[in-house]
């Protein structure tokens, strides 16, 4: 007897705009319409587009990702209505696969131009920088960055179910407060409701104005529900145990990616894709009071690119910075000296550091808190798998620099 074939909960036309697509939306709210009933216990395949919507190509100029328009995005799949549950229940998210669509079998690594939101290394690394990918199988690699071939940890980096009125209030309340406190800092700290380019799925115009002056934006993950998490061990075979705040769950998925480092260290760095999850959806009831919970909680999955013993390198990184500013137990500034580390490190190979800056955003490095109890100086760390070059880099190994090409750029 064969297997019965899984449903399609959502199929995604990359031809038309995403702003026209009925099952897509790109704000939480929890009043956008569902666009389709999942069973308790189901297992479907949910199509997405890539978290821009199609704004970046498959180019060798990296005007696109200078240019994207970031009152779009992201773009997501859903919301879907889970049946049975609901408000105090756990939505449990149990990932069976992730592959990219047959027909895009590519995806991109960005890195935003500081007036566009930059990066995590911005400050030193201003211009706007992409690398395309091209997926064979498991394996991927690019003709912006030679010599590199790895497999990827396929995954989602959104997943969430809609905020009730309650806490959408306590978002937006919280992200005011900060970027009214800010205001003297010279960089965006937090994203206010914005009505522009707002979509809603099936909601109706008035709905999708009250939508745009209320929902708040995709681009942060928050405590209550999850979302844009870019963990990248949440990968087949993980479950992801998600808060209900609404009637029905409302889940949304989206932003898939091919493979991503920890800390995604370019606001684009992950290797974006458009694609296909399957999902099989369990509902716990009464879940957050008996699992004492505040925010997701997830069980990695068994499936992880394996790189023999000793076969990373570490760098470190500590609260000091690169002008020799000493920073109070600051693992944001640790992690940022730990990244530039690594970076000085491979450029005596030929890469330029937007090539390492693009690769250390989506390859498998491993990033860790190390240390932050040592008054003042909190340790990060961060491993590069080495056997993802097609040469040595281990340390007392022959350095010869070659030509390594160039990443894509922005046009002057």
């Amino acid at each position: 007897m064969g297997l019965k074939e899984l449903r399609y909960a959502a199929k995604v036309d990359l031809t038309k705009d995403p702003a026209a697509l009925p099952y897509l939306h790109n704000r939480w709210h929890p009043d956008i319409p569902n666009c389709g009933t999942i069973k308790n216990g189901e297992v479907v395949k949910i199509e997405c587009v890539d978290w821009t919507g199609g704004q970046i190509g498959n180019n060798d100029s990296a005007d696109d990702v200078k240019n994207v328009d970031l009152t779009k995005v992201h773009y997501l799949t859903g919301p879907f209505e889970i049946e049975t549950a609901e408000p105090g229940d756990v939505l449990v998210v149990e990932i069976q696969d992730v592959q990219p669509l047959q027909d895009q079998p590519w995806g991109f690594t960005g890195i935003f131009a500081k007036e566009n939101g930059g990066g995590f290394l911005d400050d030193m690394y201003p211009k706007a920088a992409k690398a395309i990918w091209d997926f064979e199988g498991i394996f991927c690699s690019s003709r912006h960055i030679p010599g590199v071939r790895f497999a990827g940890l396929i995954h989602p980096g959104i997943l969430g179910c809609a905020p009730s009125p309650e806490v959408l209030s306590i978002w937006n309340k919280r992200e005011s407060e900060l970027i009214t406190s800010c205001s003297h800092m010279e960089r965006v700290v937090a994203l206010a409701p914005q009505p522009v380019n707002v979509h809603a799925g099936t909601a109706s115009e008035d709905l999708k104005s009250r939508i745009g002056q209320e929902g708040a934006r995709t681009i942060p993950g928050r405590p209550e529900h999850g979302g844009n998490c870019d963990i990248k061990n949440l990968s087949r075979g993980s479950k992801v145990y998600l808060p209900v705040h609404v009637p029905g769950a409302k889940f949304s998925v989206g932003d898939l990616h091919f493979s991503q480092g920890d800390g995604e260290i370019s606001f684009c760095g992950a290797i974006e894709m458009a694609g296909c999850i399957t999902i099989k959806f369990s509902v716990m009831k009464n879940g957050m009071a008996e699992l004492g919970m505040k925010s997701p909680i997830y069980i990695p999955g068994p499936v992880e690119p394996q790189f023999g013993p000793g076969r990373y390198i570490y760098f470190e990184g500590f609260s000091v910075d690169e002008n020799g500013k000493q920073h109070y137990m600051d693992a944001t500034v640790a992690y940022r000296q730990t990244s530039l580390r690594c970076i000085e490190y491979l450029r005596r190979y030929g890469y330029s550091d937007y090539q390492i800056y693009l690769l250390l955003s989506c390859a498998p490095v491993q990033g860790h808190i190390a240390g932050i109890v040592d008054i003042p100086n909190a340790c990060t760390t961060m491993g590069l798998p080495m056997d993802i070059f097609d040469f040595d880099i281990s340390p007392g190994a022959p350095v010869k620099k070659i030509d390594m090409g160039t990443c894509a750029f922005a046009s002057d």
